[in-house]
């Protein structure tokens, strides 16, 4: 009885951990073409003028370093709280250059971009966002902007 016991929390083991480096070897990889329309999937939910529709793009883990705001944005709330700022001031970007790196489950967008405020201002930046496959669809992990050093 014992060992019939023993053998199948082995099996179960195996079982699971056969599991997990199947799930755990899958490659899902996204095109240049499908990380250009994630900027866009952002670019447009910030134009809802909502917080939690932006935050949205995001993992929950994910981390914000904004260009408008000194302190980094660690969760959900600290994003959402981010974005109602920023919001207000109207904001669409447009990308200025860009180079694509693409890996399985990860995907890196980095360059320059510009915003225009609804009050006709411009804030140019450098940006990096990273991309994580989570299992469904494909979110923000991690997003650096930061204003242009040289004006």
């Amino acid at each position: 009885m014992k060992a019939g016991l023993i053998g199948l929390m082995i099996a179960g083991v195996l079982t699971s951990s056969a599991a997990f480096a199947q799930e755990s070897t899958s490659c899902v990889k996204m095109t240049e073409q499908e990380v250009a329309s994630m900027f866009d999937r952002w670019n447009d939910s910030l134009k809802t003028g909502d917080a939690n529709t932006v935050s949205q793009n995001y993992l929950s883990d994910a981390v914000l370093l904004p260009t408008l705001s000194n302190k980094a944005r660690l969760t959900d709330e600290e994003r959402v709280d981010y974005f109602k700022k920023f919001l207000a001031k109207k904001p669409v970007g447009h990308i200025d250059s860009r180079t694509v790196r693409i890996g399985c489950n990860k995907a890196i967008d980095t360059g320059t971009y510009t915003f225009t405020f609804g009050d006709g201002s411009k804030a140019a930046a450098r940006y990096t966002f990273t991309y994580a496959w989570d299992g469904q669809k494909w979110l923000i992990s991690s997003h650096h902007s930061s204003a242009m050093p040289e004006g």
